[in-house]
């Protein structure tokens, strides 16, 4: 099972807003790299309720790369041509297709599928399919809002899916759940 899981945090409501960003990438159903980086908004701005979130304040950003500066030479070369998974995918796809958007870099042809859908139609019993809710079902211990982390308990989420399902393959696991990939472009 070979994909890579992402999560943005953002500095305010616009989605060009990224503060962070963490990718975790699952070979063979292990979490078998990662890559996370502070990320500079376009606007150096943060909105307090969002600190309150996730943590992040003006004064860890202000020094950090912009999406651009990370793009072409860390983001794009560690997703390569895998699979991405995001729990919420609209939000993060949304994200991303913004900063790039923002900076004028070409959309690039990825598949994705959301794991808050795959997790609703594996778990259907469950109450609440949010991350942390999740994360506390299946004893997963994390810092939610961190975006590293987030993205690891996104594809631990994945891996247990396909236990569940008894699915080798992603290709199985999301047909066994009825999730469609869905590509950014």
């Amino acid at each position: 099972m070979n994909f890579v899981t992402i999560d943005f945090e953002t500095a305010k409501y616009s989605r060009e807003s990224a503060c962070a960003v963490g990718l975790v990438k699952f070979q063979n159903g292990n979490a078998a790299d990662t890559f996370y980086s502070l990320i500079r908004p376009p606007i150096l701005y943060i909105r307090p309720e969002f600190t309150d979130i996730h943590g992040l304040t003006v004064d860890d950003v202000k020094d950090a790369p912009t999406f651009a500066d990370l793009w072409d030479s860390a983001i794009l070369p560690f997703i390569r041509d895998m699979p991405l998974a995001a729990h919420n995918a609209p939000f993060d796809m949304g994200v991303l297709r913004a900063v790039l958007e923002w900076y004028g870099l070409s959309v690039p042809r990825l598949n994705y599928f959301c794991t808050l859908v795959l997790s609703r139609n594996v778990w259907p019993e469950l109450r609440s399919h949010s991350l942390p809710r999740l994360g506390e079902r299946f004893g997963i211990c994390y810092e939610a809002h961190n975006a590293l982390d987030d993205a690891r308990t996104c594809g631990d989420i994945v891996c247990l899916a396909a236990q569940k399902t008894g699915s080798a393959n992603l290709k199985d696991l999301l047909h066994a759940a009825g999730v469609r990939m869905k590509k950014l472009f």
